[in-house]
């Protein structure tokens, strides 16, 4: 789990490509400390596993499906990425709770300056757009924002000036790819809410037979 509160801005030195899948070698400085092998980063919204380490990189592998539902396939020596460790339960939570599973892409459609914020505005398709909420949370290449408003093809978020100075979301131009987590408390409310699977009923003991050996004919 991450809190979506980024701890600095790594770069891409090397994308070794698979067959389907590739392995990341990122430069970073930060979240090397006290990090291990088998440990978690967030990179960019996606929640990678540590594989090698040394003083001044980590690399991790990138499987088929992780290249598919994000952007790190369009990721390139030099890219910038966001880096964040995983929560630690006595640190304070200064985001929101994010768990590095990127829900979908979405696309920087406007970036607008207002005094000392700039807008920002994703467009973003129908299942993803569901979970998004006026006011609510919403991590964007891994940053934890406050949606400000939503439409029916897209939401817009208001960055600070720390937080566009933290990351790399003020570097993005219109029409560049974000990776997407919605809040995990919506998914999960919504599939209470829709109740169990359809399943096929168990066999009933009550039977015919059974109902004449107890004295009903």
């Amino acid at each position: 789990m991450f809190t979506g509160i980024v701890e600095e801005i790594g770069v891409v030195q090397q994308v070794i490509p698979g067959e389907k899948s590739s392995r990341l070698v990122v430069e970073a400085a930060k979240v090397l400390e006290q990090t291990k092998i088998g440990d978690s980063i967030c990179t960019s919204g996606v929640c990678l596993t540590v594989t090698h380490l040394d003083s001044r990189s980590f690399t991790a592998d990138v499987m088929a499906e992780t290249l598919r539902r994000s952007k790190l396939g369009m990721l390139h020596p030099g890219s910038p990425v966001n880096l964040e460790r995983a929560l630690r339960l006595d640190s304070r939570l200064g985001g929101h709770i994010v768990s590095g599973h990127i829900d979908g892409v979405g696309t920087i459609t406007g970036l607008r300056r207002e005094d000392n914020a700039v807008w920002v505005t994703v467009a973003a398709e129908e299942p993803v757009l569901r979970y998004v909420v006026e006011k609510g949370s919403i991590a964007i290449d891994g940053i934890s924002l406050t949606v400000a408003a939503v439409s029916a093809d897209a939401f817009q978020v208001s960055v600070i000036p720390h937080t566009g100075e933290e990351t790399t979301l003020l570097r993005e131009r219109e029409g560049a790819p974000v990776n997407l987590e919605c809040d995990m408390i919506g998914k999960y409310v919504e599939k209470l809410l829709r109740g169990p699977a359809a399943s096929v009923p168990a066999p009933s003991s009550l039977t015919e037979a059974f109902l004449r050996e107890h004295g009903f004919n």
